[in-house]
């Protein structure tokens, strides 16, 4: 296919480069509209069928328990289910006494530290262009509980059996390992019994204006710009691991391909108090990638896409795909659920809620060149205890006590971070 830009740094002129990548993609297609009309009728018709799934279940979300994964017991037909809806809730990965253990050890490690007192706010604006803002997030990455759930055997499990469900091998290349997840360290969500929030609009990370200019991005995507799109398999991890995403400043980025994105939860959630939601169709990214074309969208307008920013979803512009929008059920401390990384999701806004919203976010995000090069970083942040690369440097936790360190990491830790 044709190549708009070939740098992977990010182009200046925003407004030149869309109109110049619109006039490029609309020759490659062809009949964008009827290309436009064939992936809408897709994504409508599996919304329909996910709220079908609620109706009838309780939720779209498939759910599955770790003891299954642990035993091997994981049916083919579950597998495609997850595939098909693109997240999963994972009961119990550990155990429900063990989450609210690390949540109490977690507020504990925050009052020791005097956090409420030295916290200075967010340290970006990376959600700044959604409808709502951010949820209660704190910038803390190494205490106990983050490091002692991420080096875990379940953890580990958890991973491989998530990674396994791509096509990482295609093209005649391997394009990661599934047995090996890196350590990506991510923040904590700490939200109070009370709390009225507006919650997350729908978005989609990895990447917002390079899912269509980026060279890589483009042979990801080559199916759906070369109007073959019965041909697409978000699934394939093909050149999904050369992506770079674009520098954006101070603002928060990610350095790593992630099969999955994910968090577990550490305090009981009911439905209704501020909690996930996604577009359980992982194809839904053909949607939002031909969108722009469209004969209604200002030329130099890419759907409220802005540089260094994630890739909105919008009423204005994807009222279909706002509809979808699922619930997670009912959780559980010690629940862990997942999302495909093309997979748009929000947070849904609150008031005066119902119980704690407390969880740690933990990928899956499994070894390949891409990923090492990221967690030899992560193993030098975690040896100083400063913020690492993918986030602002707010650095608190240099000089706490009780942080975990580099000798307490155990054999899946030193792997997942080149240690061993």
């Amino acid at each position: 296919m044709n190549t708009i830009f070939t740098s992977e740094q990010q182009p200046d002129d925003f407004k030149h480069n869309v109109r110049l990548m619109k006039r490029v993609l609309r020759e490659q297609i062809g009949d964008v509209e009827g290309l436009f009309e064939q992936v809408r009728s897709k994504i409508v018709n599996e919304i329909a069928a996910a709220r079908a799934e609620e109706a009838q279940k309780g939720t779209a979300w498939p759910q599955l328990s770790w003891d299954e994964i642990a035993e091997g017991r994981v049916s083919d037909e579950v597998k495609a289910h997850i595939r098909r809806r693109g997240c999963v809730v994972v009961k119990q990965t550990f155990s429900r006494d063990q989450a609210l253990c690390w949540d109490e050890s977690m507020l504990k490690y925050l009052d020791d530290n005097h956090f409420d007192q030295v916290y200075q706010g967010p340290g970006d604006n990376f959600f700044g262009s959604l409808d709502a803002s951010r949820p209660e997030i704190y910038p803390i990455y190494w205490s106990e509980a983050q490091m002692t759930a991420r080096q875990s055997d379940a953890m580990a499990k958890t991973q491989s059996f998530l990674n396994h469900l791509w096509t990482f091998e295609s093209q005649g290349k391997r394009w990661f390992d599934p047995d090996v997840s890196i350590i990506y360290p991510d923040r904590i969500r700490r939200r109070l019994p009370g709390t009225t929030s507006k919650g997350l609009g729908a978005h989609t990370d990895s990447g917002a204006l390079e899912r269509w200019l980026l060279p890589a991005y483009q042979r990801v995507f080559a199916k759906i710009f070369n109007n073959q799109f019965d041909q697409y398999d978000p699934w394939d991890a093909a050149h999904r691991t050369e992506v770079n995403e674009y520098q954006a400043g101070t603002t928060t980025k990610c350095s790593v391909f992630r099969t999955f994105q994910g968090w577990t939860a550490l305090s009981d959630m009911q439905l209704g108090q501020g909690i996930l939601h996604v577009l359980p169709v992982p194809e839904a990214m053909a949607y939002m990638l031909l969108r722009p074309l469209l004969k209604d969208v200002p030329e130099d307008e890419l759907c409220g896409v802005a540089p260094g920013k994630v890739l909105p979803v919008s009423e204005q512009w994807h009222p279909e795909l706002i509809q979808g929008l699922c619930s997670i059920p009912a959780m559980e401390a010690g629940d862990s659920v997942w999302w495909h990384c093309d997979v748009i999701h929000s947070v849904a806004p609150v008031q005066d809620q119902k119980g704690w919203g407390n969880v740690m976010y933990i990928p899956a995000a499994p070894l390949c060149e891409k990923n090492a090069a990221y967690a030899a970083h992560v193993a030098q942040s975690l040896a100083t205890g400063v913020s690492p690369g993918d986030f602002p440097k707010e650095d608190y936790e240099a000089t706490w006590q009780n942080r975990f360190t580099v000798e307490s990491l155990n054999l899946n830790g030193r792997r997942s971070l080149g240690l061993s």
